[in-house]
């Protein structure tokens, strides 16, 4: 319950974590719980996630949305049209998006595996239509600066009449100072204020100079996902939305072959196969989409391949390695965002298999000569942004 001052959550990170509250210095809380009981975890992806989307508005221009799990966005995107291929691929066919709804299904189309039971943060007053879209996923939560009579009342319903709707002050700025509490002891930093434009982009060091307006807002759309991303962090980007993002390793390259190897399967699910496969009557999206997932699996054992098969009326070939390639030879103009510089060339090497033409990093590294001739190896345009954007 809360008292205007303070939140008391259902528990904190684990359900033995009793005591849990949210407070804000003994000041309003810019925070008010619409519908359903917070944990400690709800608010740690709506707090990040809202600051995202509220960036990527004010930085393009375009409504925004993010789809969050466990501190981490799992996609993100700003509104662009889809085509019809994306519109399937995304299970949004035949839907009448609104520009705010639309920059949903790009947000959780990303990577619709991750995003099952996702945190979704919205920019902007939730509509109608967005509220329909949210109603028919899997999700825990919904934030956003407001909600329309008829969305709310929608978003109500979801979950047996338990889903969780948080109302966000847009205008809140919080103290310069941060502070946090670890282990008994208290850390201080002055908060991440550092402001993404498309001012961040004008030192290009390849000798491809061209960087389009499509670029630059792709390039913004993985920086400032990954300002809000668990570091290390990479992010692939195309299109206004993310399509691979890859969190929390502890090698650089490692993030990239993560991220490089979801936007890869961001685009194989738009291969003709995919987009028509028959599943069984009763399916539901969330096992579809598992199924999809499963039929991009280099090779299954015989048990796993007789209960993937259940997934069917009729069972779709599978690509052999040399398809797949084929079909990703298509996916290019892709944006590339890292959270600090690249040390080694490895990850633009990597990158390229994914399409990069576009590259962001901070720079600085001591290797820097040798990752900028990698760039130009591809004929990439690389960009030092000059900034780290490290997030724990």
């Amino acid at each position: 319950m809360t008292n205007g001052n303070e939140l008391s959550l259902r528990y904190g990170m684990n359900p033995h974590q009793k005591e849990a509250k949210l407070t804000n210095g003994g000041k309003p809380l810019p925070i008010r719980v619409l519908n359903g009981d917070p944990g400690f975890i709800n608010l740690l992806d709506a707090l990040n996630a809202f600051q995202l989307v509220r960036e990527l508005r004010h930085a393009t221009g375009e409504p925004a949305a993010a789809s969050f799990k466990h501190v981490s966005p799992a996609g993100a995107a700003v509104n662009s049209p889809l085509t019809p291929e994306l519109a399937q691929a995304y299970g949004v066919s035949g839907l009448e998006l609104s520009p705010l709804a639309t920059a949903y299904a790009r947000a959780r189309g990303a990577d619709r595996m991750s995003s099952f039971g996702d945190a979704a943060a919205l920019s902007d007053v939730v509509d109608e239509s967005t509220a329909k879209l949210l109603k028919r996923e899997v999700s825990d939560l919904v934030v956003a600066p407001g909600y329309t009579p008829e969305a709310l009342d929608l978003l109500k319903q979801k979950k047996g009449g338990k889903y969780l709707i948080l109302e966000i002050d847009p205008n809140y700025v919080p103290e310069p100072i941060e502070q946090r509490n670890l282990f008994g002891l208290t850390l201080q930093q002055e908060r991440n204020n550092a402001v993404l434009t498309e001012a961040s982009f004008e030192r290009i060091v390849t000798e491809n100079q061209e960087l389009p307006d499509s670029a630059k807002r792709d390039l913004l759309v993985a920086l400032i996902t990954l300002k809000y991303t668990q570091s290390n962090s990479i992010c692939y980007a195309l299109d206004g939305q993310t399509i691979g993002i890859g969190a929390g390793q502890q090698s650089r390259i490692h993030c990239t072959r993560l991220a490089g190897d979801k936007a890869d399967r961001w685009f194989l699910r738009q291969h003709p196969i995919a987009l028509g496969m028959k599943f069984r009557e009763g399916l539901a999206r969330a096992e579809q989409n598992n199924a999809i997932d499963l039929w991009l699996e280099e090779e299954l054992t015989p048990i796993e391949q007789a209960s993937w098969e259940q997934a069917f009326e009729e069972v779709p070939p599978r690509l052999t390695r040399e398809e797949k390639r084929e079909w990703l030879n298509g996916l290019k103009n892709v944006a590339y965002g890292s959270d600090a510089f690249l040390p080694f060339r490895d990850n633009i090497d990597r990158a390229s298999r994914s399409g990069v033409k576009y590259v962001v990093q901070a720079g600085s590294s001591m290797r820097d000569q040798e990752v900028v001739q990698a760039a130009n190896d591809y004929g990439m345009v690389m960009v030092y942004s000059g900034v780290r954007l490290f997030h724990h």
